[in-house]
């Protein structure tokens, strides 16, 4: 994921909302329900201080599981309503819960063609800042697909998504024709080359190999597609050889750009993230117990360590430095007068890196 973004507050009602949303199915250990939202454009802020942004999330939860995911918290506002204070404290217990229990979003498509009529299309919108756009369940449900076909329609508007799923290859006709009209940015995020290791890591998710494969697809389709070495976690994926490996097959997919964060561990995150280090690498469990005890973010000299090294590899395998500074369509490595460009002409023109 990419967490620059996240949702500003919870939308009033949503545990009455949650309470009242119909049974759709389920899967593996998995129960999804339909929600009955009342808006899919959310006003988002970040704790960095950066620009203004909408976001949009299709589903509440996220199937696949990832130890280190930050949006675990959402799931506290879909407590009981008559018992919040107890339900958040229920959701914190149990934070599974946001890997277990899937709501997706009714009428999204809808929604969104009222609500992009009231927004500056020159801001930034991103699709999947804290729940995965492409949960296995997009396959039968394609709410994401339904607000593609809204933006294929629109002009002049900035959208970038946030994957780990090659299911976007299915979407490749509708980003064609968003890219031509808008400026459209996809980022799919790659922690490890180890397919055993991210199976470990994020249980759920499609396999590196896949995901290298749809930025392949992806950038063949003329859609500007980069990939997130993200996130670097302390004495586990944060050496340069590990680092090096994702850039030499993010290259070879021909990415449009590169990047990479330090780990971002909020609190509702600690507990899964230390029970992983604990099981897979208990020699570090004091380390992060001291290095996250006081702080979600990781130190401004680690950071710019951190920084170094991604320009680094960048530098040596070709591949434009993605800075994770800017919002999701800007700074992705295009030169200065093609981004102008862009700008001036609303994203009607194409640009490929």
């Amino acid at each position: 994921m990419f967490p620059i973004l996240e949702e500003s507050v919870s939308p009033p009602g949503m545990a009455r909302l949650a309470a009242a949303a119909e049974p759709s199915g389920s899967g593996h250990l998995v129960e999804y329900r339909a929600l009955e939202s009342k808006s899919i454009l959310n006003r988002s802020i970040s704790k960095r201080r950066l620009s203004l942004a909408y976001s949009i999330n299709p589903y509440r939860g996220c199937e696949f599981g990832c130890r280190y995911c930050y949006a675990r918290y959402t799931h506290e506002f879909m407590a009981p309503a008559n018992s919040t204070a107890d339900g958040a404290a229920a959701a914190r217990q149990d934070p599974g819960a946001f890997e277990r229990k899937i709501y997706l979003k009714k009428n999204a498509a809808w929604l969104l063609e009222q609500e992009l009529r009231a927004i500056d299309p020159r801001e930034e919108i991103a699709l999947g800042t804290a729940t995965d756009p492409y949960q296995p369940l997009e396959r039968r449900e394609e709410v994401t697909r339904s607000l593609l076909k809204v933006f294929a329609r629109k002009q002049g508007y900035r959208l970038g998504i946030i994957t780990k799923s090659d299911l976007i290859l299915r979407d490749c006709d509708l980003l064609r024709t968003i890219s031509e009209r808008n400026t459209l940015v996809v980022h799919c995020t790659i922690t490890t080359t180890d397919a055993d290791f991210a199976r470990k890591l994020e249980p759920r998710a499609p396999r590196p190999d896949l995901r290298f494969k749809a930025v392949r697809g992806l950038r063949e389709a003329g859609i500007r597609t980069g990939v997130l070495c993200s996130p670097l976690l302390p004495g586990i994926t944060d050496h340069e050889e590990s680092v090096d490996q994702v850039a030499r097959c993010a290259k070879a997919a021909d990415a449009s750009f590169f990047a990479g964060e330090p780990l971002f561990l909020k609190s509702c995150s600690r507990a899964t993230y230390l029970s992983f280090v604990r099981e897979h690498f208990p020699a570090l469990e004091a380390e992060y117990s001291e290095r996250f005890a006081h702080a979600d973010f990781a130190a401004g000299p680690y950071r710019q360590a951190m920084s170094a090294m991604i320009s680094r590899v960048c530098h040596r395998h070709q591949i434009a430095e993605r800075s994770t500074d800017a919002l999701l369509t800007r700074d992705t490595g295009v030169r200065d007068t093609d981004q102008q460009a862009m700008d001036s002409a609303g994203g009607q023109q194409r640009l490929f890196g």
